[in-house]
């Protein structure tokens, strides 16, 4: 004879109750009243439910479980990203639960959810997070700290850290200038990306700074896979001749562009001066991936220390997840030039 498993949802049922509301109870965090405490303790004993141990190790301090969410775990910089969260997280000997929301962030809700219903001892969101309403007041409310880690953004009074974007263009730019470009192209990203906003911001204002021209029609958007990059930068340079260097969005961009620029009959790298056989282009992208240096030459780029960024928010966790009251920060991780060519 089969016997169905009785389980944390079927507990919440027979009390009437949220899933959420059961978890706090077994773990003993956050404000539950006594009477719907009794509640939850009375349906456990009706329905002859198995409190596990992680539940009894809630009660008694942490889980030992931190939780991550991210929006999509492929794309380089989260993934560089976690492997930073995990190196610190294990070096302190508590265990990384990762959670994927999707590519519009639209699961989002669902994994913070779930994660409290496992009483995590903390939440990392990784991403953005403007579109969702109610996580830090959710979080306050069961005691669980909670810190967001992004390219940009994050929740206000909500510890964040970040890369510094801006610095990254203005950095990437510079550079481009002080190798003798004058003529220079921004490509990559979509218009509603606060990443894109911003780094356009450092470009732009570095143009301005020394004088050079800013010109709509040589800030392009694509999205982030490689043939898009090749396609808009052939069309780019294609009607644009005199352009001379572009700036990429992303690693994966710039490795697109390359092959973009190729397609022109161009060449990768060098300075401005134009060769009188065949016309250089420079490129320098943001985000370095190993990938950069396959390239011949291979791709200078503009590093967001993404493990740093890692780092940087174990530690700002583990803070909280220990007691202290932090006044809420922006942590900002600046950026570094890796030059792998001569632009």
């Amino acid at each position: 004879m089969n016997h169905k498993k009785i389980t944390i949802i079927d507990v919440a049922q027979h009390a009437g109750v949220s899933v959420t509301t059961v978890s706090l109870v077994l773990s003993g965090k956050g404000r539950i009243s006594q009477t719907t405490a009794e509640r939850v303790n009375r349906a456990v004993d009706e329905l002859g439910f198995v409190r596990n141990r992680q539940a009894s190790t809630l009660r008694g301090g942490e889980s030992g479980v931190v939780g991550l969410i991210v929006r999509d775990i492929c794309e380089p910089f989260y993934a560089e990203m976690t492997a930073g969260l995990s190196e610190m997280f294990e070096a302190q000997g508590k265990v990384l639960f990762l959670l994927q929301s999707g590519s519009t962030g639209k699961g989002l809700m669902r994994c913070f959810e779930t994660l409290l219903t496992h009483g995590v001892d903390g939440i990392v969101i990784a991403g953005g997070v403007n579109s969702v309403a109610g996580l830090k007041e959710r979080a306050e409310e069961q005691g669980v700290p909670l810190v967001c880690a992004a390219r940009s953004g994050g929740i206000e009074g909500i510890d964040v850290v970040r890369p510094d974007n801006m610095l990254a263009a203005k950095m990437a730019t510079e550079y481009l200038i002080k190798h003798g470009h004058k003529q220079i192209a921004y490509l990559g990203g979509e218009s509603h990306s606060l990443t894109r906003a911003e780094r356009l911001g450092g470009f732009c204002a570095t143009l301005l700074q020394y004088g050079l021209p800013f010109r709509s029609e040589w800030i392009i958007e694509c999205d982030y896979q490689q043939k898009s990059a090749a396609d808009a930068a052939e069309t780019l340079l294609s009607h644009y001749p005199k352009i001379s260097a572009i700036v990429c969005h992303k690693a994966s961009v710039a490795l697109g562009a390359y092959f973009g620029v190729l397609r022109t009959g161009a060449e990768v790298g060098g300075g401005a001066v134009d060769s009188f056989y065949q016309q250089k282009i420079a490129l320098i992208g943001m985000e370095d991936a190993p990938e950069s240096e396959l390239t011949e030459p291979p791709l200078t780029s503009i590093a967001n220390s993404a493990r740093e960024i890692g780092y940087a928010t174990a530690r700002r966790l583990l803070l909280r997840i220990g007691g202290q009251n932090l006044e809420a920060q922006n942590i900002i991780v600046p950026p570094s030039l890796v030059e792998r060519a001569s632009a």
